[in-house]
């Protein structure tokens, strides 16, 4: 048995051979990130700075731009180191820094999207007590409770992790991931994936049940409500449903990726896919919010406007 001491670094055998195209690669990975950070950063700072955008819906938004800045800056980076050199690897530690930042993007946005839709029901189904029931303290309560329990569940994993004995340093990915290190182990990893089980559970369906439980509530009241409140719902609900559905795809995917064989699937599919949730999603939300919500798209347009003059 290999002790995991002996095994410093991991090595990453999904980069493909791409000899010079790898530089077009790296600028097009730049070039997204780029877009990622200018796209996020300037719908924070206009919801920021503008009062009349100080209100739940957009401070919740606020709270899924920042997520997405922070998961962006947990793969970018490493991303266009690794794309123009010709070994992939990665250290240890920062292999495990990696995993946490990921996983914790990954449940901050579905706890947020969570959040975001309950906002949703008590705007359209009870909106005369909407101000009454998300006063500005319980956003803030809200949004310090989904980072939180986010960044405190992902320690558990982290240090189970760390214990193990690592038979081998080789795994078939882009960047690191908490199933394929586990994979990695001689030692005994029923605790790691009886628990990683539990923690994807937590992540993805315990969201779902105020989710399912908002729209839910909210058809029902589009059904016998009126046909102004049926055009709220839809262009309120609209860019968090696309939103929803565009993230669950990607995560779908990575942990089927993950639990069962793929190799049916062609290897840049499954290359592109594996990235999908990570890096669609940041481009994806702040052009569906930019566009469908009015206040926020004639803030922007104002903006643009203002620097033009």
């Amino acid at each position: 048995m290999v002790n995991s001491s002996q095994f410093p670094y991991f090595i990453l055998t999904a980069y493909l051979d791409m000899g010079y195209l790898k530089y077009l690669y790296f600028v097009i990975v730049l070039f997204l990130y780029i877009v990622i950070v200018f796209a996020n950063a300037f719908l924070i700072v206009t919801i920021c700075m503008k009062r009349s955008l100080h209100e739940p819906m957009y401070v919740f938004l606020c709270s899924l731009l920042v997520n997405q800045l922070y998961g962006s800056a947990g793969l970018f980076p490493f991303l266009l180191l690794q794309i123009p050199s010709d070994t992939h690897t990665i250290s240890r530690s920062m292999c495990f820094l990696q995993i946490y930042c990921l996983y914790t993007y990954a449940s901050v946005e579905f706890c947020n999207l969570a959040v975001m839709s309950y906002d949703r029901y008590l705007a359209i189904c009870c909106p005369l007590h909407y101000k009454a029931r998300l006063t500005s303290n319980k956003v803030a309560l809200l949004i310090a409770l989904i980072w939180l329990y986010s960044l405190i569940k992902f320690i558990i994993p982290l240090c189970l992790n760390l214990r193990l004995t690592l038979c081998g340093n080789v795994t078939d990915r882009l960047y690191c991931h908490n199933y394929h290190v586990v994979k990695l182990a001689c030692s005994v990893t029923t605790v790691n994936n009886i628990y990683g089980l539990f923690a994807t559970f937590l992540t993805v369906f315990v969201p779902l049940i105020p989710i399912l439980f908002s729209y839910i509530k909210i058809l029902r009241v589009c059904v016998v409500g009126s046909k102004e409140t049926r055009q709220k719902a839809v262009s309120t609900c609209t860019p968090h449903i696309a939103s929803l559905i565009n993230f669950s795809f990607g995560c779908c995917f990575e942990i089927f990726q993950s639990r069962f064989n793929m190799t049916g699937v062609p290897r840049i599919i499954r290359i592109v896919l594996s990235l999908y949730f990570l890096t669609i999603q940041p481009v994806f939300n702040p052009i569906i919010y930019g566009l469908r919500l009015s206040k926020i798209r004639q803030m922007c347009r104002n903006q643009f406007c203002c620097q033009k003059l």
